[in-house]
């Protein structure tokens, strides 16, 4: 073969060498250039098509690298045996996952809402410029698998500050995101546990545990939270809860109960308490609540902690405090686990600690949920006769439990026919209790004052029909 004919476009964005490529390639695999027929030489093909000779030996040398054609000194460029690739065509593969598209309602009462227009994007951009702003090549090789220590030790300062949490910063782990926590506690703790989950629960939490293989039972909860003596009745050796503030119910468990359940895991070895602190920055009314940690004299409370609530969820940055001895385990069995969060996140978020701008953040965050708050009750006060408010004064939701006999699968849809989305307590039980009075969530983190206004005055109207 002397010559190929290919028409070339010198005005496509496709560079003339991947042309000449692309034209050579598709005749091979059709077989309209058979296996050994030899190609026409670079300075020939150049010549013939009109361009320079290091552009078809650009297009030559890819179609080498891929084993389309064969060089042989001194002789020139032959097609390659490549048979198999003949009917090569190429099929528009369609994903077999269906795509849904949700709902977009015109009010959603979201009790997982974050507001994001309250990020401080100012000053995230500045520390991101200062800290990037030499060439800082340490921050782009793998670093500590447990997280850097400068930012561990930023959180176990603000920890024992805030929360009362008490720790050093080698018992600190870092995280992308409370699912990777939960998934790197469980290759350290291994699956020979019982969890006990109160009863409603973060089903997101429970879902990760019980795909992790670890048997799980559900606990009832009084007005003061996990009801030790059912928890004792389990078996369970490890009890996962959220006494700051019960998620989703809202219950502050009471210094009594927090010494029951302490006193619980101290009966036996091998006993712990995972203690999820998922949103303790938001309290309205009197001081926050000290962690469970902070009572624990022997060791025995394993701490979660996140700043997805706090700051937005795509940060992706969650911690957990390990007693000591879950601590040696982990240098055994997990420490060879990389670290899921890059050190450029770590040492803003280091920073934004340590130079005084999370405190400030969450100031103004916590005004601006307290005014939503705030609002929410007020326009509710309408509905006092047919439910009551629970869950109040803290977190970003809060619960009304209808006394009227309604369903609370028709509120649900009541609200839904309304363009409102609210969300059924129902949701996040493990057991399912049919005689339990209708309960529905209505978070306010990320809804507009008016918003709220509004949508409680919709509401009122369709509850009653």
């Amino acid at each position: 073969m002397n010559e190929l004919t290919i028409n070339l476009d010198s005005r496509s964005k496709k560079p003339l060498y991947e042309q000449i490529y692309d034209y050579i390639k598709s005749d091979i695999q059709n077989g309209r250039i058979p296996y050994g027929e030899k190609l026409p030489s670079t300075r020939a093909l150049a010549k013939h098509l009109e361009v320079s000779r290091s552009t078809v030996e650009l297009a030559y040398e890819q179609l080498l690298s891929e084993g389309y054609i064969e060089s042989a000194p001194y002789r020139g460029f032959f097609v390659a045996q490549i048979d198999e690739l003949y009917q090569l065509k190429k099929e528009e593969k369609k994903s077999e996952r269906k795509i849904e598209k949700k709902k977009v309602y015109q009010y959603d009462f979201t009790p997982n809402g974050v507001d994001l227009n309250s990020f401080p994007y100012n000053v995230w951009r500045k520390l991101s410029k200062d800290i990037l702003m030499d060439d800082r090549t340490e921050l782009f090789r793998t670093g500590d698998p447990q997280g850097e220590y400068g930012f561990r030790s930023a959180i176990s300062n603000y920890l024992y500050q805030a929360r009362g949490v008490d720790c050093t910063p080698d018992q600190v782990l870092i995280g992308a995101g409370s699912d990777y926590i939960l998934m790197l506690l469980g290759m350290i703790l291994g699956t020979e546990h019982m969890i006990a989950f109160e009863d409603p629960t973060y089903k997101q939490a429970y879902r990760v545990i019980h795909t992790l293989g670890y048997e799980t039972v559900p606990v009832a909860m009084d007005r003061h939270g996990m009801k030790i003596q059912d928890l004792e009745s389990t078996g369970a050796d490890i009890a996962y809860v959220t006494p700051s503030h019960q998620y989703p119910t809202g219950i502050v468990m009471p210094i009594g109960r927090r010494m029951e359940l302490l006193k619980w895991a101290y009966e036996k070895d091998g006993r712990y308490i995972i203690e999820d602190d998922y949103d303790s920055e938001f309290r309205y009314k009197g001081k926050p609540i000290p962690a469970l940690q902070g009572y624990d004299a022997e060791d025995k409370v394993i701490y979660l902690g996140t700043f997805s609530k706090s700051i937005a969820p795509a940060i992706r940055l969650s911690y957990m405090v390990l007693p000591k001895d879950i601590l040696k385990a982990y240098r055994k069995k997990g420490s060879f686990v990389n670290s899921t969060v890059s050190k450029v996140d770590q040492t803003i978020v280091q920073h934004f600690i340590e130079e005084g701008y999370y405190e400030r953040h969450l100031n103004k965050t916590r005004a601006l949920y307290k005014n939503r708050h705030d609002v929410l009750i007020e326009a509710l006060k309408p509905l006092g006769d047919i439910c009551e408010i629970s869950g109040e004064h803290a977190g970003v939701h809060i619960l009304l439990t209808f006394k009227n006999g309604q369903k609370e699968r028709n509120l649900i849809e009541k609200a839904k026919k309304a363009d409102i989305r609210v969300y059924g307590l129902s949701d996040y039980r493990i057991r399912k209790e049919e005689k339990e009075k209708a309960t529905i969530l209505l978070g306010y983190a990320n809804m507009r004052e008016e918003d709220i206004k509004e949508a409680v005055a919709i509401l009122n109207q369709c509850w009653r029909k």
